[in-house]
C-alpha cells in the first residue's frame, strides 16, 4: 500500500471517527468511568396530575420504546467507533491493512468496502 492510499484510509477512518461520535452525542454521553463507553440519556418524564391515568402510561410506554431503541443503536454505534479506533490503532502501530490472522495484506478492495476490517476473507470470524 502507497503512502497516498494510507493516507486516504486514515482521512475515512477520522471522517467516520467523527460521524460515530457525532451520532452518539445526539443521544448519549461518554461515560467518564469507561473508556470507549457511552451512556444513553434517558428521556425525561413529564409530570403528571394523575399518575397512573391512561395517556400518563402511554407516554410512559412510549418513553420506554424510544430508550430501547436508542440503546440499542447506542451498541451498534459504540462496536463501530470501537472497530474504527482499532483500525487507527493500527494504522500508527504501522500494522494497518494486514490481517490479523495470518498477516497477509487486505487488499484494496476490501479496504474500500471497510477500511477497519481487521482480517482478510478467509479468516473473518462469523457473527
Amino acid at each position: 500500500m502507497t503512502p497516498q492510499e494510507e493516507k486516504h484510509f486514515e482521512d475515512l477512518l477520522d471522517q467516520e471517527k467523527k460521524r460515530l461520535e457525532g451520532e452518539l452525542a445526539s443521544f448519549a454521553a461518554p461515560d467518564p468511568k469507561m473508556r470507549g463507553d457511552w451512556d444513553t440519556i434517558h428521556p425525561a418524564t413529564a409530570p403528571s396530575a394523575a399518575p397512573s391515568s391512561h395517556a400518563s402510561l402511554e407516554d410512559q410506554a412510549d418513553i420506554r420504546e424510544e430508550l430501547e431503541a436508542e440503546l440499542a443503536q447506542e451498541q451498534s454505534l459504540e462496536a463501530r467507533l470501537d472497530e474504527v479506533n482499532r483500525a487507527l490503532g493500527r494504522m500508527r502501530a504501522g500494522a494497518f491493512g494486514r490481517c490479523r490472522a495470518c498477516g497477509e495484506p487486505l487488499g484494496l478492495d476490501r479496504l474500500r468496502a471497510n477500511p477497519a476490517a481487521e482480517y482478510d476473507m478467509r479468516h473473518q470470524p462469523r457473527e
